[in-house]
């Protein structure tokens, strides 16, 4: 969605605007062969309107699978509050929930715009907990009655553990969960997107990053893949993220593949595994688990055609270069368009 405005540019936080910039977004991501995209939050309701336009043939894009704002309590990663009196402002990505009630309320209004699922957002480096069980409990249960699924960003070992208590559908990230976290995590069949891409483009490849964040970013990642393979040992699923809207630097269609390359170098996946992941474990991200992803009779008709072989090389994913050619929903797309 909006990640900065160009220059002249007199509203960049307006729905307009963003719901405009968002647009010029969709072909590039489709052009690098990502049919389907799963959004786990942004201003407005912008990817939720979007979504409609591309099913309803009035833009061409990937599908869409979104969030509303996130739901955010005091000290979660999307409270940038100045004051603790203060509220959210209406333009922020994230929208305040002091309370459960808070959380419930907020979750049926989401629902009531049609959001596919509700985004819950604890600490930003999950140093501390700042949402409850409790909380996300009541979340599950009112989006799951709507038909909404619900994820979190988790970076702490006791959200992690609250999550995967509360029946979450899955889990971003989970950079300090413990042995005793994943084990909770597994026995409740809950599964991780640690969505390690933008952290790494962030510290190897973004300009202007201070040295102590980027110090920081370099250690959670670090931490991160320790945890992932411990969870992959357990059995736990792992899903593809990358986190590709969530700076400017995460340049739409250029990093949605950077995933898959990363699991097979840090995680010890190989190409055709890391595939698997990125399509058919991928679809539940899209609330399409066993009906998108492989191709089968009776199964969602998307093809990705490469000058490549991303089984010998598979970096080539996610490159719009080596796309030759994309079918969605069994129709051809104009690439030239």
């Amino acid at each position: 969605m909006f990640q900065g405005a160009p220059p002249g540019i007199g509203f960049p936080t307006s729905a307009e605007f963003c719901t405009l910039r968002a647009a010029q977004n969709l072909m590039p991501i489709l052009r690098a062969g990502f049919t389907s995209v799963s959004v786990p939050g942004g201003k407005w309701f912008v990817d939720a309107t979007l979504r409609e336009a591309v099913n309803t043939g009035m833009l061409q894009g990937p599908r869409i699978f979104c969030a509303g704002r996130a739901l955010t309590p005091p000290g979660g990663i999307f409270d940038n509050r100045s004051s603790a009196d203060d509220d959210l402002s209406d333009d922020a990505t994230g929208v305040l929930c002091r309370t459960v009630e808070d959380f419930v309320i907020e979750t049926r209004r989401q629902c009531a715009h049609g959001v596919n699922m509700i985004k819950i957002a604890d600490s930003r480096w999950g140093d501390e907990q700042t949402v409850s069980r409790e909380a996300i409990a009541a979340v599950v249960e009112e989006a799951h009655q709507h038909g909404a699924k619900v994820s979190i960003h988790s970076r702490g070992s006791g959200s992690t553990r609250d999550a995967a208590l509360a029946g979450v559908d899955w889990i971003f990230h989970a950079d300090l969960a413990t042995e005793a976290d994943l084990d909770t995590v597994a026995a409740a069949g809950i599964p991780i997107m640690p969505a390690f891409t933008q952290g790494e483009i962030w510290a190897e490849h973004a300009s202007g990053v201070a040295p102590a964040m980027r110090d920081r970013l370099k250690a959670q990642l670090d931490i991160n893949v320790k945890a992932m393979a411990a969870a992959k040992a357990r059995g736990i699923r792992l899903l593809l993220g990358t986190d590709s809207g969530n700076a400017a630097v995460m340049t739409p269609g250029k990093w949605h593949g950077y995933e898959a390359a990363f699991f097979v170098k840090h995680l010890g996946y190989t190409p055709l595994e890391a595939i698997l992941l990125q399509t058919r474990e991928n679809a539940l991200a899209m609330g399409l688990y066993g009906k998108l992803g492989t191709i089968e009779a009776g199964k969602i008709a998307d093809i990705v055609i490469l000058d490549a072989d991303p089984s010998e090389n598979i970096a080539v994913l996610g490159d719009a270069t080596h796309v030759r050619g994309i079918i969605k929903d069994g129709k051809p797309i104009d690439l030239a368009a």
